[in-house]
């Protein structure tokens, strides 16, 4: 698991210092945090699609019962 603010990462149960891997691991290491931030992005952007959605579908209902 890689936190943000860690300056050790676990893989497969065992703990690493980030300042003791190779240049190519530290690279894969910042990689995974920019694909983390994105993913929470859309994650965020999809939960705002979904409100947009149910507003839509509520204002159509009532535009049909009318």
């Amino acid at each position: 698991m890689i936190d943000d603010q860690s300056k050790t990462i676990t893989i497969d149960d065992r703990e690493y210092e980030i300042d003791s891997l190779s240049e190519t691991a530290k690279g894969r290491i910042v990689s995974i945090r920019i694909v983390n931030q994105e993913i929470a992005l859309l994650e965020r952007k999809i939960a705002i699609m979904k409100t947009a959605r149910n507003s839509y579908a509520a204002s159509l209902r009532a535009e049909v019962l009318k």
